[in-house]
């Protein structure tokens, strides 16, 4: 995509990625991705605000040949990974005179993953400023969104935030901003999977990143992936939201079921939830995209696993699941599990609630049924529901 101007003396100069499918092989990207770099044209000095990955570095360079830039005086790097800094030695190789504007801490990832030599650095700290000739960056160290080396860096006089990850969304577009509505609900959706994804376990310094933000009162938001934001509270209020301790009555089932007797359990509790007028969603785990059900636990108050006891334990899939969900560490109230087994009827119990560790929600007593369910346990399900039922009035 061409270079693209979002105010006087900025423009955006980074490389779209139309076909990409999986980000840090975990992550699903339906749209696509975009990798923003951006470029700070001061009346003395130039920035080049993050780079590419390395293998789109070309049409980061065609971008700038189709300005004109001839110099670059600054590499600012908000963040170590790759697919923000993988182009920096190229950009030093054309551009040897530039120094790379950096905290301590992103230095020292730089060099472990690029072999950067000292020389090269140019070193701020938190609220720093770099005077470029009529436009002021501003630097903010913001770790946990989603690196310990993360910052922001700011357009003082021009009033835009280039926030990187943070605030971000996995989307391949040619248009640069969110200036539709049918663009805005895409970003939405895209910018709650990313939040689910990535940015969910540091929602505590999320909260803090939020009140900068609000100090800053940016007018556009230019994240390093997906569109630059105009309706800057559109975005800022649905991170308010998701952050906030606040959940839905909304029950999700992953489940995994070999012969039917766990498909059956999931079932029956899903109607009882819903004659209860619970929300409630059942996934299958061997077919469901993983990336829905992670937006979904953004905001549900409960989860029950539902899993066959197979080799000693849970089945694969949901503890595959189970892991998942321990690292996103959502603010989910309640946990309960069910499913089927053949002669052992703790092992289930036992593996899930150990690699849910990190989880701190209330647990519900398990019903754990041997063989096909029976009369009684869908007594015992009935009850499940109705406990539910009563916890989430008060969520």
């Amino acid at each position: 995509m061409a270079a693209k101007e979002i105010k006087k003396g900025i423009h955006w100069v980074g490389a779209v990625d139309w076909d990409r499918v999986l980000f840090d092989e975990i992550v699903a990207l339906p749209e696509g991705t975009s990798y923003n770099a951006y470029l700070v044209l001061g009346g003395e000095k130039v920035a080049l605000i993050d780079t590419v990955e390395p293998y789109k570095r070309t049409e980061l360079f065609e971008n700038l040949q189709e300005l004109g830039i001839e110099k670059i005086d600054y590499i600012v790097s908000n963040h170590a990974e790759q697919d923000h800094s993988g182009a920096i030695p190229y950009v030093l190789e054309r551009f040897p005179e530039a120094k790379v504007v950096t905290n301590a801490k992103c230095k020292a990832m730089l060099q472990d993953l690029l072999f950067l030599s000292d020389d090269v650095f140019k070193i701020v700290s938190d609220r720093e400023t770099l005077n470029l000739g009529g436009k002021t960056l501003q630097f903010f160290l913001a770790p946990w969104v989603h690196w310990p080396e993360t910052m922001f860096t700011y357009a003082v006089e021009d009033k835009v935030l280039f926030s990187c990850d943070f605030l971000g969304s996995h989307i391949a577009t040619s248009e640069l901003f969110d200036t539709t509505d049918e663009n805005r609900a895409k970003v939405y959706l895209e910018t709650k999977r990313y939040y689910a994804e990535i940015m969910m376990p540091f929602r505590n310094f999320i909260k803090k990143h939020l009140l900068l933000i609000e100090e800053l009162s940016p007018e556009i938001i230019a994240p390093s992936h997906g569109v630059v934001i105009k309706e800057t509270e559109f975005i800022l209020n649905a991170y308010r939201k998701w952050v906030s301790d606040n959940v839905k009555p909304l029950v999700l089932i992953p489940f995994v079921s070999m012969h039917g007797s766990t498909r059956t359990m999931v079932e029956f509790l899903t109607r009882e939830l819903s004659r209860r007028n619970i929300e409630v969603r059942p996934y299958n785990l061997i077919t469901a995209d993983l990336s829905n059900i992670a937006m979904e636990l953004v905001d549900a108050a409960a989860v029950v696993f539902a899993s066959p006891a197979v080799l000693a334990g849970a089945h694969p899939s949901v503890i595959g699941f189970a892991y998942l969900m321990n690292g996103l560490r959502p603010k989910t109230r309640f946990l309960s599990i069910i499913g089927s087994y053949g002669w052992s009827g703790t092992v289930v119990e036992k593996h899930l609630k150990a690699v849910l560790s990190s989880i701190k929600a209330e647990w519900i007593e398990p019903v754990m049924i041997k063989g096909f369910p029976g009369r009684d346990d869908f007594e015992r399900l009935e009850t499940l529901a109705e406990i539910l039922s009563e916890k989430l009035k008060t969520a």
